[in-house]
C-alpha cells in the first residue's frame, strides 16, 4: 500500500554538544519512518533495499551510513539499530538506497519488508568521502561489502568531472555488484576474484601501478579489504598520492555518544582514538590501520 508523508513521523535529532543554534535551526540528521519502495535480491547475498524519504535524508552524500531500526523478525528481537552504508541516494525523487547481505538477526529482519511497509532510519551519519575538483582521475578499489559503500561515488565522480577507475574484488564473479551502476556513470571497471585466481594482492598492485604509470590515479578510494588496503597505502607512500578509506566497525549509537566503534589511527607516527561513526567513517588513507 502507498503512505502519505507525515512531517509529524519525521524528527529532528539534537545537536551533540549542547550550545545554542541560530533560528531557524535547519536538521541534517533525522530520524524518521520512511516507505520500502522495492526490497530485491540482486545475486544469491546481497539484497537491495529503496525506500522514500525526506529530503534531509536523501541529501546523504558518498560516503555516509544511516541507522536502521530492523523489523524483528519472528522468534528473534534485535534491539540495536544497525549501521548501514549508503548505496544510493536521489534528491530528485528523494530516495535513498541500501544494498546488505542476511547475516543475523538484523539483516533477518529487513528481508521481510515489502514495498509499502514503513521502515524507521536515522541519518545522514557520518564524514563521507571528499572531491578534490583538480582530481581528473580516481581509482576505487572495493571488496565485499565495500562495493555498496563505494557506489555512491561514481554519480559524484561524474558530477565532479572525474573519471573513474573501480577495481572490485569478490569470492566469485556472480557475486560481483555495482559494476553496472559504476559503468553507467562512464567507469572503467576491472574485476577481479578469488575463483580465477586475479583477487590476490600482488595482482591487484600489478594493476594499480599500470593505473598510476599510465597517469590515471590522482588519488586511491577504498572500502572492505585490509590487505588491499595495504596495498594502496605503500603505493600512495610511494608515489605521493593521497587517498580516503572507509572504514567497516561495528556500532551501537551511531552518533559518538557510546564509544563502542573506537579505532586507532597513526596521526604524524602518534596513535590517537578515533570514533568510527563521529569522526569518519572515511578518514585519511594514511591514518588507518588494519
Amino acid at each position: 500500500m502507498s503512505i502519505q508523508r507525515d512531517q509529524s513521523l519525521a524528527t529532528p535529532v539534537a545537536a551533540i554538544g549542547g550550545g545554542s543554534s541560530p533560528a531557524p535551526w535547519k536538521a541534517t540528521i533525522v530520524a524518521e519512518l520512511v516507505e520500502v519502495v522495492r526490497n530485491e535480491a540482486v545475486n544469491a547475498e546481497y539484497r537491495h533495499l529503496v525506500v522514500n524519504c525526506g529530503k534531509e535524508a536523501a541529501a546523504a552524500q558518498p560516503g555516509q551510513f544511516f541507522q536502521l531500526l530492523c523489523p524483528q523478525p519472528a522468534g528473534e528481537q534485535p534491539f540495536l539499530r544497525r549501521p548501514m552504508s549508503l548505496y544510493g541516494a536521489d534528491p530528485d525523487k528523494r530516495q535513498v538506497a541500501f544494498l546488505y547481505k542476511v547475516t543475523g538477526a538484523g539483516t533477518r529482519g529487513l528481508d521481510t519488508l515489502k514495498p509499502g511497509d514503513r521502515l524507521d532510519i536515522m541519518g545522514p551519519l557520518g564524514v563521507g568521502f571528499t572531491l578534490d575538483p583538480a582530481w581528473r582521475h580516481i581509482v576505487a578499489v572495493g571488496r565485499g561489502a565495500g562495493l555498496a559503500t563505494l557506489a555512491p561515488l561514481a554519480r559524484a565522480a561524474r558530477a565532479n568531472g572525474t573519471q573513474v577507475t573501480a577495481v572490485f574484488s569478490a569470492r566469485r564473479p556472480e557475486l560481483l555488484v555495482s559494476v553496472e551502476l559504476f559503468q553507467r556513470h562512464g567507469a572503467d571497471v576491472i574485476a577481479v576474484t578469488d575463483a580465477e585466481q586475479t583477487s590476490g594482492p600482488a595482482n591487484v598492485e600489478r594493476i594499480l601501478r599500470r593505473q598510476i604509470a599510465e597517469g590515471r590515479c590522482d588519488a586511491f578510494f577504498t572500502c572492505g579489504s585490509s590487505r588491499l588496503m595495504r596495498v594502496q597505502q605503500r603505493l600512495a607512500r610511494e608515489f605521493g598520492l593521497p587517498g580516503q578509506v572507509a572504514m567497516e566497525q561495528q556500532m551501537a549509537c551511531g552518533i559518538g555518544l557510546c564509544y563502542c566503534c573506537v579505532r586507532d589511527f597513526n596521526v604524524n607516527g602518534e596513535i590517537v582514538n578515533r570514533r568510527v561513526c563521529w569522526d569518519g567513517p572515511v578518514f585519511d588513507l594514511m591514518e588507518a590501520l588494519p
